[in-house]
Formats: structure tokens, sequence, C-alpha cells
């Protein structure tokens, strides 16, 4: 998922990561100082229309490596989060680093996620603009509910839940979507996904440019 305008991030805000709270984190997760960044994938790319398999093998180094490269492309594309399969990967994974709407810095990786609305007498939808790094460029506004709990594994296979209020839940929301192989623009209506691709082809050119000028700063 993409982020407005690239949120403030410094070392000392709260932050959870996997859920948890700590004192303080870096600006940019440690996983991102050891990955590579990938191409991001672009929609209408069959990966990014069907569901993804099951990881079943915890603890390597291919998925570390793999968790490790999604960070650092997440961060080079100002993005919010980042599924697998936006890297090209047939994976059920994503990582985020993500603000909920109290100032709480949410950072982590989930895999195997499954999510978990609230049921449908109590949602609250929040209407907001949206973006996915793989529609670069465009923004749309889309209802979403205001909390979201995912339940999952981390790269070792211990249990995860890691729970989401307001800009966090839509977070949750979009990336357990692309691993059922949607984006945001499958809940749009026709007329708003026909605005959106237009937007993205005016627009893309500009994000790439950026993104490569991003990856040169960190030198990647």
């Amino acid at each position: 998922m993409s982020v407005h305008n690239e949120p403030s991030r410094p070392v000392d805000r709260r932050v959870r990561v996997q859920g948890r709270p700590v004192d303080s984190w870096p600006v940019r997760s440690p996983e991102a100082e050891r990955g590579t960044v990938r191409r991001i994938t672009v929609v209408g790319e069959e990966i990014l229309g069907r569901p993804c398999r099951e990881v079943t093998e915890f603890g390597s180094p291919a998925l570390s490596a793999l968790i490790d490269d999604m960070f650092v492309t997440m961060y080079v594309a100002e993005g919010a989060g980042l599924a697998a399969n936006q890297v090209d990967v047939d994976l059920r994974l994503f990582v985020y680093d993500c603000p909920d709407d109290h100032g709480v810095r949410h950072v982590g990786h989930v895999v195997n996620p499954v999510l978990e609305l609230p049921p449908p007498h109590s949602r609250r939808l929040l209407d907001d603009l949206e973006g996915c790094l793989s529609v670069p460029g465009a923004t749309m506004g889309l209802p979403r509910t205001d909390r979201a709990v995912v339940h999952g594994f981390d790269q070792n296979g211990s249990p995860l839940v890691i729970e989401g209020t307001g800009y966090f839940a839509r977070c949750l929301e979009h990336e357990s979507d692309h691993l059922l192989g949607h984006t945001y623009l499958d809940r749009l209506s026709a007329r708003d996904r026909k605005d959106a691709l237009r937007t993205m082809a005016d627009r893309r050119a500009d994000v790439f440019a950026r993104r490569a000028d991003r990856a040169a700063e960190l030198g990647r």
C-alpha cells in the first residue's frame, strides 16, 4: 500500500514491532539494511490476479532474504505495506511499516495471514484515499472497516496476532487482499477504476524515476 505522504518516523515515537511495543526503532527497519531492491509488479501482471501459495518452509535463509528485500523495496517506493506478489513471488507474506490514527507506528511481517473483520452489525466504515505501489501514481477514495485483525506467523513459524485500527487497519486489509489476488482497484466502481488507470498511465514514469532516485540515495 502507498502512503499519501511519507510519514515522519522519528526513532523515539511509539512503535509496535510484530505486534509488541518497543521503546524505539530505527527510521528504516533493520531488515532493509540487509535487503536488495526488487522490481515492483504492476496491475495487469498475472501474478497479481491469483491467490498466492501458503508458505510451508519456515526459518529458511530464502524466506529471511525475501523479507529483507521486501522491506527495502517498500521504503524505496515510499510504501506503508508490500505483499510478496508485488515483488513477483507467489507466497502468502506481506511486510508493513504503517502508522495508525493514534500516532503509533506498526512494523513487521506476517506469513500466511488470515484477515478477521468485525461482524457486519458492528463495523464502522472509513472513507479515505487509498493507493497501491502496483498502481503507481493513482489514489482513489475507498471505504474500509476501521478495525482489522490478522492471524498468521512470523518467519520462524511462531504464531502472530496483529491488530489494527484506522489507517493501519486499512493497510492490513489492503495487503491481505493482495494475497488473495485482488488489488484495491477491484473494489472500485468501473468509472473510478478507469480514472485510476488513466492517472497511473499519466504518472507512472515520474513515480518510477522517483523510486530510482531513492534507490540511488540508499546506495541500492
